[in-house]
């Protein structure tokens, strides 16, 4: 589809063979991102990794992050953090036993708390009530100088914060929180492009943002999509109850079947539903002219729900990924839940870690039942419009505490 929106040129592409296209042939010429005043407010003149054209200053800060923030033995390392704010969710759920809980607000405050420490070492207040994801998508109509205002809040939470922290080891993975690590770079002296507070700043407010905001809906539309459909619910947390008791550690490797869930979940409920892209030169696509600078969006929305390719695709159902090779890299053009190509989500790992755990505390731990007068039928599934494709509604449920025989 070829919309005109005002001078510029916007392409949405709705199927898997254009997607592959944009995104894998051609995926040097679609590689930019389309700019706005306002990502270049929020993102500081485009120093946050999403938001950066495709440059070399680009190259080194996603190597950066791929190898030195969020590599797999750093993510692994955050295991303590992880466990201490999932236990500080049950010990809250089970403190409300009995009545009606918002889930969608506990399970943000959790991420919050857990993406704080993991990037500053320490708790102590809650970015996302500034600066989630989702608010700051909202406020891409908003005007300049309201963009710069909460810009300027950013900076000075930002700033106490990077400007605080010390060194707390030898350099050594699993000494270190996100700041440290951005220090210990720019204290080398060895990068091309030297890292200011701002280009630190940028990364880490990217990271909050999509730590908390990704991660909880992602939680949230799983918890919402089980409640619909009870034999997965019990499923899950057989699995979970299951595998818990008998590792005796809440290890999440062995949780296939919530893995399945998870996928599904992601397939229903992408965290993107419109891949941004923008091309860098005249090009052609399918035997179409494109213009450079043209917008592009891949609608993984439409696609992962297009019947050509998926059976069923409006039902919930995690067994189409048993013994199914399509998985979350990119490689496979009707499941796009992190992108593909050079702008796939550089945070998977951290991303999916951050989920796996909190759902099986949630599935081990507890039964759930919805509020009165709400039944499987009627249960709100509306998305809120923008970028990001959170619950419209927050997911209220009564939590019933199970009796396990390991305790978390």
């Amino acid at each position: 589809m070829h919309l005109k929106l005002g001078e510029t040129s916007t392409i949405v592409v709705s199927s898997p063979k254009i997607a592959k296209e944009v995104l894998k042939t051609s995926d040097p010429t679609f590689a930019a991102r389309p700019g706005t005043l306002a990502l270049e407010i929020i993102s500081y003149n485009h120093a946050a990794i999403s938001f950066s054209p495709h440059n070399d200053y680009w190259r080194q800060m996603r190597r950066i992050c791929i190898i030195e923030l969020l590599s797999a033995k750093q993510v692994k390392s955050f295991g303590s953090i992880r466990n201490d704010e999932v236990l500080n969710l049950v010990k809250s759920i089970r403190s409300s036993a009995g009545k009606p809980i918002n889930l969608t607000e506990k399970i943000i405050s959790t991420m919050s708390a857990t993406t704080c420490r993991v990037a500053f070492g320490k708790g102590g207040f809650d970015l996302a009530d500034l600066f989630p994801s989702s608010t700051m998508l909202k406020t891409l109509s908003w005007n300049k100088l309201k963009l710069l205002a909460m810009r300027r809040k950013l900076d000075e939470i930002l700033d106490d914060q990077t400007g605080d922290s010390k060194r707390k080891g030898n350099g050594e993975f699993g000494n270190e929180d996100l700041v440290d690590v951005f220090l210990r770079i720019k204290e080398s002296g060895e990068l091309q492009f030297p890292i200011d507070n701002d280009k630190i700043k940028a990364v880490i407010s990217e990271m909050f943002s999509a730590g908390t905001e990704s991660s909880s809906s992602t939680i949230n539309w799983t918890m919402a999509e089980l409640m619909r459909n009870p034999s997965v619910m019990a499923k899950a947390q057989a699995e979970a109850r299951e595998t818990f008791n008998r590792q005796k550690t809440t290890d999440t490797q062995n949780l296939k079947y919530l893995k399945l869930v998870i996928k599904e979940t992601l397939r229903l409920h992408s965290p993107l539903p419109l891949i941004p892209r923008a091309s860098r030169e005249d090009c052609e696509v399918n035997g179409y002219f494109i213009p450079a600078n043209a917008k592009v969006f891949v609608n993984t929305w439409e696609i992962e729900r297009d019947p050509k390719y998926w059976t069923n695709p409006e039902s919930f159902q995690p067994e189409r990924f048993e013994n199914n090779p399509i998985d979350l890299t990119g490689n496979n053009f009707e499941y796009l839940p992190f992108g593909s190509g050079r702008r796939i989500c550089p945070g998977l790992t951290f991303g999916l870690t951050g989920v796996e755990l909190p759902l099986a505390q949630l599935l081990y731990n507890f039964n759930w039942k919805l509020p009165e007068g709400i039944s499987l039928d009627n249960l709100n599934m509306i998305e809120n419009s923008g970028m990001t494709a959170s619950r419209k509604e927050d997911l209220y449920l009564f939590a019933d505490p199970f009796p396990n025989d390991f305790s978390s």
